[in-house]
């Protein structure tokens, strides 16, 4: 047994705004039938059943239906925010007031608060881990590597976290088996596309309460993020403009009907400018001197380094709250003030409330099925990243789809002989 000392009940804001969380965690639970279904099983079959859990994810309304299902499958889980801002205070209060699971978040909380919630939830012991940009992994291989024998294994919700798996695999680092949750196409298709392309602009609204149409909005990163918040803008009227470093998502973009350049030639002319990158500092001191006066700046990746911002605020003789979620800076150099959203951090969670609830049904049905992958398949899978195998995404679009109420065909006997076959042709 370890000596290690036992993890406190919690750590929230305020609990008595529980009642309101319950509220609601259950309105979002309407929206999330594939996970209530596995809930429900979880619940008579408990696959989880003794094994202890740290969950990094953004303490919403959509994870504390995650929680409920993995409680309800027996894991003993300890819930952390996964970014200072992310975390909606009335739900962590239900969590543990309504549902007696401990959490560990408070929005608004300091980088210090957020580094010990994530030490204290490795105090957990645990035996499996889910991370939303793999904080807690790295602390753990950084500072707790006895932890790493117990570990079955570990899932990713985001791009950015698994640039960091991928870099940890490759240095010969990763010595447990680690589920891309991210890469599965009922993660990556819905979640990121449609998820982040609605609540990334409903963030920058309801932060700013502009009007979208007629401005150009220049989206940094063509990725599944990007493309979604590029279909949105333009469907909301905005002029796109796309900045990438790579030349097939560049090519599509222009396909897909978006003007195309270097951030460098985009910053004089947009008004609204989003990262979507995973990637450290891509809009830099030497774009924000060229941006106009009330240019727009937020960040819809994983970590606030997508903005340079320690040297905007060196580049700046002030910065004023000009309103909630808005900052304002003025530059030394020509009095031009860039607006910066939500601090830089990812401004759907940071201004309003992260994805909608559907959408999050399919990723988190992704989270709770690999963590019941990972503890069926302890021993045989070897170290490294993982897919969830083919056969569970398509169970979880198709629970999905009945669920909506939509039924698809399905192959005739005649038609898998003929895909079987090699001898027939014209």
């Amino acid at each position: 047994m370890s000596s290690s000392p036992a993890v406190p009940n919690y750590d929230v804001k305020d609990l008595s705004l529980a009642p309101l969380g319950k509220k609601r965690i259950e309105w979002a639970e309407r929206e999330m039938p594939v996970l209530r279904l596995i809930r429900e099983r979880f619940a008579q079959e408990r696959p989880l059943e003794g094994k202890k859990m740290v969950a990094c994810c953004h303490i919403t309304t959509e994870t504390a239906n995650l929680a409920r299902a993995l409680k309800a499958g027996g894991v003993d889980a300890v819930l952390i925010a996964s970014n200072p801002l992310s975390t909606q205070d009335d739900v962590a209060a239900a969590l543990v007031v309504e549902y007696g699971i401990p959490v560990f978040a408070i929005k608004g909380e300091t980088p210090e608060t957020y580094n010990r919630h994530v030490r204290m939830a490795l105090d957990h012991e645990p035996d499996l881990i889910i991370d939303d940009g793999s904080d807690v992994v790295a602390t753990m291989v950084k500072e707790r590597p006895e932890l790493l024998n117990k570990i079955i294994g570990t899932t990713e919700e985001t791009t950015t976290g698994l640039v960091r798996l991928r870099a940890l695999e490759k240095s010969g680092r990763m010595t447990w088996p680690a589920i891309a949750v991210n890469d599965a196409q009922t993660k990556h298709f819905f979640d990121n596309r449609y998820g982040t392309g609605q609540s990334t602009l409903d963030g920058v609204i309801r932060a700013t309460n502009i009007l979208l149409a007629g401005r150009t909005l220049v989206v940094i990163g063509y990725g599944w993020c990007g493309k979604g918040v590029a279909m949105r803008g333009r469907g909301m009227g905005a002029n796109i403009v796309v900045c990438e470093i790579d030349p097939i998502r560049a090519i599509e973009a222009v396909m897909d009907g978006f003007r195309v350049m270097p951030m460098i030639e985009a910053a004089p002319i947009g008004d609204i400018f989003i990262t979507v990158t995973g990637n450290h500092h891509v809009v830099d001191a030497h774009h924000f001197e060229k941006m106009h006066d009330g240019a727009l700046v937020a960040n819809s990746g994983h970590f606030d380094v997508e903005l340079n911002l320690v040297a905007l605020a060196e580049m700046s003789e002030e910065k004023t709250e000009v309103r909630p979620f808005v900052d304002e800076y003025k530059l030394k150099a020509n009095g031009n003030r860039v607006m910066v959203l939500g601090e830089g951090r990812l401004i759907n969670l940071a201004a309003a409330e992260g994805h909608p609830a559907s959408v999050m049904d399919m990723s988190f049905a992704n989270q709770a099925l690999s963590a019941e992958y990972l503890v069926k398949k302890h021993g045989e899978l070897k170290p490294g990243l993982h897919l969830l195998p083919k056969e569970v995404d398509a169970e979880i679009a198709s629970l999905k789809l009945a669920a909506m109420g939509i039924k698809i065909d399905s192959l005739t006997a005649e038609m898998i002989e003929y895909m079987n076959s090699w001898e027939m042709g014209t």
